[in-house]
């Protein structure tokens, strides 16, 4: 039987040995909690303090600015709603049509608040149209969320541009850095952004730990009241064993960020150059956009992307139709749908997305695995042989 291939990275990633190592004594032996006045909880604050600035450090930030979350979801949401309801009156918030979930579902809170949301279209390679997010600006805004690198297609926005705009409209300014950590520069200074999310569990730590970075002075409010951890920020004992290992996670990820882009770069550039030479009516979506190089998002004609991830998981390979969190929908992606593509190229997309320990061999068997169940696929549904 042929090993099982995990090729939905931009969903999760497994957590570093080294990073389990670094949790283990918070299960433990400095199990306590870092409110605590006695030995044992300064022994547990030591380490959270530790953390906020080797964090604070990848990012280019300062220790007092960073707030640990329970994911990039609770971040983002933070992010928006803290900032909006820390402002007196009625706001509008423009986003993009291609952000996550997390995002666009933080804007509708606001929109049923009574806050008037606007997204910004995307162009046909995946890409936040500037002169239409300028245009959105005009009417007066109290914050910007657009993110760095999107998690269907891979392709990297122009944050830094956004945010020049942005700032420059008197607005606060956010970025949704989930997909971005370990593969592209992560610099809040160069960025220009107030706030900006991120997830362990995206660069190979914990799941169910995340950051918000605040910059000193924007304005914020707590979604989670009780306690005053995090500055007053996110009330709730901090999981200082997921953030022991966040820390580690990101550092690693920083370190190796320039080596371990290129590898899985070429993987991918070699995966899509294999699947064109196999088979017909595919097409690769976003790729006359700057991507990240984990991220390949294709669509198949005449093939179903549901009847497709059944046979390639049958074959022991692991992808997805899109994002993680939108499994189980039946009706196309927001984001490919943004890029106006035609409806027969919609129903049978599928994401790919690479490692730091995705092999060539896999990379290879992933390949023929794809391109052969895209034919059979096409071959029961009596597809023309030009597409097989």
């Amino acid at each position: 039987m042929n090993e099982r291939i995990y090729l939905d990275t931009a969903a999760t990633t497994p957590v570093r040995p080294e990073v389990v190592e670094a949790m283990l004594p918070y299960f433990s032996d400095v199990a306590h909690n870092p409110s605590s006045v006695h030995a044992e909880g300064r022994r547990a604050r030591a380490a959270l303090d530790d953390a906020r600035e080797r964090v604070d450090r990848c990012i280019g930030a300062r220790a007092k600015e960073i707030v640990f979350t329970a994911g990039g979801s609770e971040a983002d949401n933070l992010a928006l709603i803290g900032a909006v309801r820390a402002l007196p009156g009625r706001q509008r918030v423009v986003s993009t049509a291609i952000e996550h979930h997390a995002v666009l579902h933080a804007l509708d809170a606001l929109r049923d608040e009574g806050h008037d949301v606007a997204l910004a279209r995307c162009d046909d390679r995946g890409v936040t149209d500037l002169a239409h997010l300028e245009e959105l600006l005009q009417t007066p805004c109290a914050v910007v969320s657009a993110m760095y690198v999107n998690n269907e297609l891979g392709t990297v926005q122009p944050v830094a541009r956004i945010a020049s705009a942005a700032r420059a409209a008197g607005a606060i300014v956010h970025t949704d850095a989930v997909q971005a950590a370990a593969y592209l520069p992560v610099d809040v200074g160069a960025l220009g952004v107030d706030l900006l999310s991120l997830a362990a569990h995206k660069f190979y730590g914990p799941k169910g730990t995340g950051v918000l970075y605040v910059r000193e002075g924007t304005p914020l409010v707590p979604m989670l009241y009780g306690g005053s951890q995090e500055h007053a920020r996110r009330a709730g004992t901090e999981n200082v064993a997921g953030i022991a290992g966040f820390a580690v996670a990101l550092e690693l990820a920083m370190d190796e960020r320039t080596q371990t882009a290129a590898r899985v770069g070429a993987l991918r550039d070699a995966f899509e150059r294999g699947i064109r030479a196999r088979i017909g009516g595919v097409a690769v979506n976003g790729e006359r956009a700057p991507r990240a190089p984990h991220i390949s998002n294709l669509s198949f004609l005449d093939v179903d992307s549901e009847e497709l991830l059944a046979r390639l998981d049958l074959e022991g390979i692991a992808v997805s139709a899109g994002s993680a969190c939108a499994s189980g929908a039946i009706e196309p992606s927001h984001v490919i749908a943004a890029l106006g593509v035609s409806p027969e190229w919609t129903r049978g997309v599928v994401r790919v997305s690479f490692g730091r320990s995705t092999t060539q061999a896999q990379t290879e068997r992933a390949v023929e695995v794809l391109a052969a169940a895209v034919a059979d696929l096409r071959s029961v549904h009596g597809v023309h042989a030009a597409f097989k």
